[in-house]
């Protein structure tokens, strides 16, 4: 990372079990944002099968708990390999989702996300207040059970979790790096917004907008946007995030967009080759979520104005524009300039300064 108008940022993608991450030092990473394949999930059944002989037994067995604690046995694996290569006082943040099914007969919930923590808790990670995403559900027939009848019915599942770890006490900073955090501020009207316990993405960037169905490829692609406020939230400019479950690139896309080096990891091999091909078409979709943080606080100045009758207190030093608090005075964003394939599994993200161009905030 550069202290200058460009820096780069590069992107490893690897295809091999993430159950293994031998190629990764340890404490080699600042970052992991992922979201696994959710055990008990009927679709990632064949997955979790090919994978663990004792989950595909189970399952047939109609043995529900037995597959459930199979499935997340495969799981372990990876969380132990994410607490080994995390640096100390790095985040570890699972998107997951509970499941409710019928197994032999008998339906129940298969609760996900405590079954993750506690094994993250074994681990030695501090599990931090996680964040319910709340999903959009419009179907009419979304009730399950008995309809109108009392002692039948069940809730239905409306939100997943964002469990959010850490490994060990608050990371430690040294004077190049207390620089990068202050370079990596957020808003303050973003930190309102990002640092609540409940997200709701409708009107939010969902997915890359892939041609040819890419993004619905994988039935649980997680939202764009999720990722990109977890890594803003959670990493400095210039750090390196990890997704062990890379799938559709939502995460390494998000970090390219972050000024962020990233690693993905991908069993399937086909979903590393797409990820490959496709990633360097998409610098006008990352830098169009660039735009709208921008323009978001443009909106946001225009409000305060309107309210307090002045301007915020601060000014920023990069972007010339009014910012609420002093943290925010050394905020700098950029936008992705070129996204190129340097080799094989491995892309090279540039960047220019916001400031100048067709990309400059206009003052308010």
């Amino acid at each position: 990372m550069e202290k200058t108008n460009s820096f780069t940022t590069e992107h490893q993608l690897r295809v091999h079990s993430a159950e293994d991450l031998s190629g990764l030092a340890d404490g080699s990473v600042d970052l992991v944002v992922t979201s696994p394949p959710y055990p008990m999930i009927e679709m990632w059944d064949e997955s979790f099968s090919r994978q663990s002989p004792e989950a595909a037994r189970a399952l047939e067995a109609a043995d529900g708990p037995a597959a459930f604690e199979a499935m997340h046995l495969l799981l372990d694996r990876v969380w132990g390999e994410c607490y080994r290569v995390l640096l100390p006082g790095g985040f570890a943040c699972i998107n997951i989702g509970d499941a409710t099914r019928s197994v032999g007969g008998g339906f129940r919930l298969y609760s996900n996300h405590s079954r993750i923590t506690g094994a993250c808790e074994a681990l030695g990670f501090q599990s931090l207040p996680p964040i319910h995403w709340r999903k959009q559900t419009n179907a009419p027939n979304k009730f399950m059970g008995s309809g109108m009848l009392p002692a039948g019915a069940y809730v239905t599942l409306e939100h997943e979790y964002i469990l959010i770890f850490r490994k060990g006490d608050k990371r430690k900073f040294d004077p190049l790096e207390a620089e990068r955090r202050r370079r990596s501020a957020f808003f303050w009207e973003e930190r309102n917004r990002w640092f609540s316990d409940v997200w709701d993405f409708k009107g939010s960037r969902q997915a890359l907008g892939a041609p040819g169905g890419f993004s619905r490829l994988r039935g649980a692609v997680f939202p764009f946007e999720l990722a990109y406020r977890l890594i803003l939230m959670y990493s400095l400019e210039g750090d390196r995030v990890l997704d062990p479950f890379m799938g559709t690139g939502t995460t390494v896309a998000a970090a390219m967009a972050a000024g962020r080096s990233s690693v993905g990891v991908e069993i399937d091999a086909s979903f590393s080759e797409k990820v490959v091909e496709l990633l360097p078409k998409r610098v006008s979709v990352l830098n169009d979520r660039i735009s709208e943080r921008l323009e978001g606080h443009r909106e946001f100045l225009r409000s305060y104005r309107e309210k307090k009758g002045r301007e915020p207190a601060y000014q920023n030093r990069h972007h010339h524009f009014a910012v609420v608090t002093r943290q925010e005075t050394e905020l700098r964003i950029y936008f992705v300039d070129s996204i190129e394939k340097i080799d094989e599994g491995r892309l090279r993200t540039t960047y220019r300064t916001a400031n100048g161009g067709q990309n400059q905030l206009p003052l308010p």
